[in-house]
């Protein structure tokens, strides 16, 4: 069965996180992993490391609206506080301390 529209969750080796969604045309691809910031999750590994890399995909929210996941998507980012560069990846919504 295929996915509509949904917000994922990926899990890094080193535990971070990184929240995106996948509103393509046709719905989620199995395939999309996002537009995480590559350079920013280099430098988190060695080579060696980066040699041998395994990611976790989870599908947190699920919905046949493109408008309500991308609303959403934000409060994901918030609740998960995966733009605290301590605990993920995200850049959008930037944490103020």
């Amino acid at each position: 069965m295929k996915f509509s529209y949904v917000i994922y969750k990926l899990t890094f080796p080193n535990g971070k996180i990184y929240i995106g969604k996948d509103i393509g045309s046709t719905g989620h691809s199995l395939r999309y992993f996002g537009s995480w910031n590559t350079e920013i999750v280099e430098n988190d590994f060695t080579k060696e490391e980066l040699s041998d890399f395994t990611l976790r995909k989870e599908i947190i929210f699920e919905s046949d609206n493109k408008k309500e996941v991308s609303k959403m998507e934000g409060e994901f980012i918030r609740s998960f506080k995966a733009n605290d560069p301590m605990i993920g990846y995200n850049r959008s919504h930037i944490l103020r301390r």
